[in-house]
């Protein structure tokens, strides 16, 4: 059997390293379909120089027809999009591989064996999103019983989880970002961060899960012992960054790029703090063998699930 030609459909910089992971963990290039949205084509720029193996890239707004349709073989961003249900519904790819998604990852999976709805968690959705859903869902099962989907993934899904999925023969490969630990980060991305706290920023306040006043307070804990880099998530606002920087001893540094990637690479050890977080789980594996730590903090007021 020949080989597939494979497309990286993503559109968020955490699916963008899992494209290069799977890349690199298959020997081969891959196309690039990559939607225009904040820190991607820093992401690009970073992973190009890095070496991520990449062939054809293009950058796209809605849904990248013509790549897809002339791929067989997609690794997915997003599998709760609207765009993926109604592509898949219509041009019915051979094979599926999904790449992570934050902790959305864990939640697709749930759907997939129909443990929880097919649907984004925490969103109302209607219209086509919810008409194509039936059609895509049933399209990606009959592919995960020919044994033609699976999961890419750095998350762990637990026993239940994963006997859950296995009724549909849906795969899981899991990686640990051997890859990205392997590359040499570029002098820009190392001369940014300079002290050994690290405090990573959080959307919680953007998407109304935290009072400012509250995020606030959790900041000047994390650094009143010394100072500190302060990382920003890409969905803060710049209102929200000006009220950080008039914390005492606090540096924000605005490298462009996912925190995955700015601290990959580092020789030395960092003291990484951060709210409940999807980098809880990725950044131990992407720092394994500097000595660093991650502290996480659960005791503010936060609602709803972490992304």
């Amino acid at each position: 059997m020949g080989r597939m030609s494979t497309l990286a459909w993503v559109e968020s910089p955490l699916q963008l390293l899992g494209a290069a992971e799977w890349a690199a963990a298959h020997g081969r290039a891959i196309d690039l379909a990559a939607r225009v949205t904040e820190q991607i084509p820093e992401t690009a720029d970073e992973v190009l120089r890095r070496g991520a193996r990449f062939g054809e890239k293009q950058p796209y707004f809605g849904i990248p027809w013509r790549m897809l349709a002339s791929h067989s073989h997609w690794l997915v961003g997003d599998g709760f999009s609207g765009q993926f249900r109604m592509a898949a519904a219509v041009l019915r790819p051979k094979r599926v591989t999904f790449l992570d998604d934050g902790m959305n990852t864990l939640a697709f999976a749930d759907a997939i064996a129909g443990t929880l709805p097919y649907c984004r968690p925490g969103v109302s959705e209607k219209g086509l999103t919810t008409r194509f859903a039936p059609f895509a869902l049933d399209h990606v099962r009959r592919r995960a019983l020919a044994g033609d989907a699976e999961l890419f993934t750095a998350f762990p899904l637990g026993g239940a989880r994963e006997s859950a999925i296995a009724e549909y023969s849906l795969g899981v490969t899991r990686h640990d970002f051997g890859w990205l630990r392997s590359t040499e980060p570029s002098e820009q991305l190392t001369s940014l961060v300079r002290t050994e706290r690290v405090v990573l920023g959080s959307a919680l306040p953007t998407d109304g899960r935290m009072s400012r006043s509250d995020y606030l307070s959790w900041v000047s804990s994390e650094t009143r012992r010394g100072e500190s880099t302060y990382l920003p998530h890409r969905r803060e606002t710049p209102e929200m960054l000006d009220a950080v920087r008039d914390v005492p001893g606090v540096t924000v540094v605005e490298t462009g790029v996912p925190v995955e990637l700015a601290l990959a690479g580092l020789r030395r050890p960092v003291d990484v703090r951060s709210l409940s977080s999807s980098a809880l789980t990725t950044l131990p594996l992407v720092l394994r063998g500097t000595e660093s730590v991650m502290n996480s903090t659960r005791a503010w007021h936060v609602t709803g699930e972490a992304r």
